[in-house]
């Protein structure tokens, strides 16, 4: 069984994902984590990421894997690293680009097949791209100033950052996330979405193992 988790930043796709897999004995993976170790091996090589054919060639030639949460970049935990604005900003740039979300697509899947076919996976084309058959699909959204003003409190290690410039940093990820042409972010027709604006972290998660539980109680899954 995939769980996918989508949704825009700020919405607690991270948090969520992470309680919803403790609580059914599952593995979690942060796809975009993914990207931005891809990210991290383009600025060490040097690579303009609007070079798509350079892009390329540095994403395939590094090792990226997942594992206990940590993301590794050539055998090396990179997790602190690949969280800084710089990264964040080139991970849009990357991701963008079809070739390269060819070659990290296939390593979520063949991380997800490596378990088993049983994970839960957060992302913003898990639920459309990646897993467009996964058991349960729930797209997590929030009003505009309450993903600001979450991120804001999360960044920087702890210390909390003008909400404003957050909130202009997430509308600038959205619209490129959202507009881009391959794997844009968006609701599958399928998905449940959820609005976290006005719930709590229990509530949102006792939403989705609901959606969770009713799935595994479907014939096809006995």
């Amino acid at each position: 069984m995939v769980i996918a988790i989508d949704g825009p930043g700020g919405v607690g796709k991270s948090t969520v994902t992470q309680r919803v897999a403790a609580a059914r004995g599952l593995d979690y993976l942060d796809t975009g984590a993914t990207y931005r170790a891809a990210a991290l091996a383009v600025m060490r090589a040097g690579v303009d990421p609007s070079d798509g054919a350079a892009v390329l060639e540095a994403v395939a030639a590094a090792s990226i894997e997942y594992w206990n949460g940590s993301i590794f970049l050539d055998g090396r935990d990179v997790s602190s690293e690949v969280r800084t604005p710089e990264i964040t900003a080139a991970s849009s740039a990357v991701a963008g680009i079809p070739e390269v979300r060819d070659v990290v697509v296939a390593m979520q899947r063949q991380w997800v097949q490596s378990r088993g076919g049983m994970a839960v996976v957060e992302g913003r084309d898990i639920g459309t791209v990646v897993f467009p058959d996964a058991a349960v699909k729930v797209f997590l959204t929030a009003r505009p100033e309450i993903r600001a003003a979450r991120r804001a409190a999360d960044q920087a290690a702890g210390h909390s950052e003008d909400v404003k410039v957050v909130r202009e940093a997430l509308d600038e990820r959205d619209r490129a996330d959202s507009t881009r042409e391959a794997s844009p972010l968006r609701a599958a027709d399928d998905a449940y979405t959820v609005d976290t604006s006005d719930l709590s972290l229990d509530e949102v998660v006792e939403a989705v193992l609901l959606l969770v539980d009713a799935a595994r109680r479907r014939p096809e899954m006995l």
